[in-house]
């Protein structure tokens, strides 16, 4: 199998070590000399190109199947469109312009994309409901990697990565230091993130299909972090509600939606597909990161 993953970071480089080692070509594209550095890593091969520019990204071999898993940086609505949508339309247009095009596009968006429940469980055959601007931008880019990839001959499939965590991104300050704000938690570890694109890809399912990434517990804010600080040996921190975080007066708009949006997430589909976590919860996915804090404390 030869596979292209566009952005290859955090998820993407993990996804690329991973085929590699079952035996597949693996192409990863960066635009930075560290980006690449790091693609080669992986033991994959690494190409300089950028997803907004065409002509670059004919520097990418033919492959069977493309990963588009590009980063806007954390920056705003503008920035995350001229990425996930004109960015993601152009790497289709391309590969489908080729004379040996791709069999099918998968491209890793958000469980942002839900907007709030009130805490009910969500899953694949739940409407959308962004309520961000750069939410409805992954939203928009959802219908592109679905129905543009289709009109071009190309079968999309799209993973909605719950909240990404692993190393280098278990921020035990924000959970241990509190206060910590009411709410839920989605998380799924960056090795199954990576693992699941992998088994899609490996096993040929979910094409022309929506997956929801996520693990197999969902967890209340509060009780995630006093969980952390007993498994850390530390005092559990202080908790606030949500009306008294909303009260503090100091949060963008942005900031206040995310707050007010609350929903659980479902694996059951994933499941479905025969997919088997390597951290099933965040007990299992935290253990590193609490290990490394109780041997940095003694």
């Amino acid at each position: 199998m030869r596979v292209a993953v566009l952005g290859c970071g955090y998820v993407g480089l993990e996804l690329a070590r991973t085929l590699v080692a079952d035996g597949h070509d693996v192409w990863g594209v960066r635009r930075s000399d560290d980006g690449l550095d790091a693609v080669e890593a992986t033991g994959a091969e690494a190409v300089r190109a950028d997803v907004t520019d065409a002509d670059s990204l004919a520097a990418v071999p033919d492959v069977d199947h493309v990963v588009f898993a590009a980063s806007s940086g954390g920056r705003g609505p503008d920035a995350a469109r001229t990425v996930f949508v004109e960015g993601l339309r152009t790497a289709i247009d391309q590969f489908a312009g080729r004379d040996s095009p791709p069999e099918r596009l998968v491209y890793t968006s958000s469980t942002g994309v839900y907007g709030d429940h009130g805490g009910d469980f969500v899953d694949e055959s739940t409407p959308l409901d962004p309520t961000t601007d750069k939410t409805r931008v992954l939203a928009e880019a959802e219908r592109v990697a679905r129905e543009h990839a289709r009109e071009r001959g190309i079968e999309g499939t799209v993973t909605r990565f719950a909240g990404l965590y692993g190393p280098d991104r278990y921020r035990l300050d924000r959970y241990l230091n509190g206060p910590v704000t009411a709410g839920y938690l989605n998380m799924v570890h960056r090795d199954d993130a990576a693992g699941v694109v992998a088994h899609l890809l490996e096993t040929d399912r979910a094409r022309d299909d929506t997956v929801l990434v996520v693990d197999d517990e969902p967890v209340s804010k509060h009780e995630f972090a006093d969980w952390l600080a007993d498994e850390c040996g530390v005092p559990r921190p202080a908790k606030r509600t949500k009306e008294e975080r909303l009260a503090d007066g100091d949060l963008s708009e942005t900031a206040r939606r995310r707050i007010l949006t609350s929903k659980r997430c479902s694996n059951d589909y994933l499941r479905e597909l025969g997919y088997s976590f390597a951290y099933p919860t965040y007990r299992e996915g935290y253990r590193a990161a609490i290990d490394a804090y109780r041997a940095d404390g003694d």
